[in-house]
């Protein structure tokens, strides 16, 4: 008859995890890292506050933290939604902004601008970062050069070959000056095409690819996270732009949101602005360029840092 052996009580040990004081540095720059979301938050709260508040109430109690007497009558006049009698009796002007229209300037704009300066940009940073040509890098030095230009420079005589070509009140003149390629996109992308291997396109010319089909279907589909990201960041800038836009458009056909704000504003009744309609307007607006950088928020931090840019 076999012995049964009964095994040993097992000891349970249990392990207590200690708990890091925070040092006082982190203390500090948790601190320091609050106070700064705080700062950059409170504006668009502020906005939404004044959004969601009446005219009249905004006038009587302007120190209020909440909105004084909430409406969303502010957002009914940014759409266009209130009639004109209503919109006065409320504290707008009753002029209304025909904002889908605008909406819709600022979208064929914005994608006319990012198309194609991705496409351009693209194509001229791999004949500086690929090709083999004589002068290459002084022309790229010289072409760095515009980045020390600063963009009021450029203005007028972008105007003056606007008009010109007879492109003014267009949206086609609004999206040229930017529409084929900037020293910062070419750059950007530069930097990625140096870091793949030459190994890559070697093999390509190897199974009997050409320049251009090495760029098209090898390069550029491996290029995809940074042109994403410069996407974006080109998509937020052509969006927010305000000043050329202003001075190209002068009509309702090629008016961009930025400018239908101002001219928003300027349509302003006796009794004074109509904060709660302009502030409703410009959160509207500017919600689609804060929900796409969240979006690639991610995208964009690694592209920069893979890419070289510090």
């Amino acid at each position: 008859m076999a012995a049964v052996t009964t095994p040993p009580p097992t000891t349970t040990t249990t392990v207590r995890r200690t708990r890091r004081r925070p040092s006082f540095g982190r203390v500090v720059a948790w601190t320091v890292m609050g106070a700064i979301m705080l700062i950059t938050l409170l504006p668009f709260y502020w906005i939404l506050r004044t959004a969601l508040s009446t005219n009249a109430g905004i006038s009587a109690d302007p120190a209020s933290p909440l909105p004084v007497d909430p409406t969303s009558g502010g957002f009914a006049r940014a759409l266009g939604l209130q009639s004109t009698k209503e919109a006065i009796a409320q504290g707008g002007a009753g002029g209304g902004l025909d904002f889908w229209r605008y909406l819709l300037n600022s979208v064929i704009v914005s994608t006319l601008i990012t198309g194609c300066q991705m496409l351009f940009s693209a194509m001229a940073a791999y004949a500086f970062a690929r090709l083999r040509w004589r002068g290459r890098d002084k022309v790229f030095a010289l072409f760095l050069g515009g980045l020390m230009v600063p963009t009021i420079f450029t203005l007028l005589p972008n105007f003056v070959l606007i008009k010109q070509l007879g492109l003014i009140d267009s949206l086609l003149g609004i999206a040229l000056p930017t529409m084929f390629m900037t020293p910062f996109a070419v750059f950007f992308l530069r930097q990625f095409f140096m870091n793949i291997p030459r190994e890559v396109e070697e093999a390509a010319l190897l199974d009997g690819a050409g320049k251009v089909r090495i760029f098209f279907r090898v390069l550029l589909p491996m290029a995809a996270t940074p042109v994403i990201t410069l996407s974006v960041l080109t998509y937020i800038t052509s969006w927010n732009d305000y000043f050329w836009p202003l001075m190209v458009s002068y009509s309702d056909s090629s008016r961009v949101l930025t400018v239908a704000l101002a001219i928003f504003r300027a349509q302003s009744p006796q009794t004074g602005i109509d904060w709660s309609g302009l502030m409703a307007a410009t959160l509207i607006a500017a919600l689609p360029m804060l929900a796409l950088f969240a979006f690639f928020a991610r995208r964009i931090v690694s592209s920069i840092s893979f890419t070289g840019i510090k």
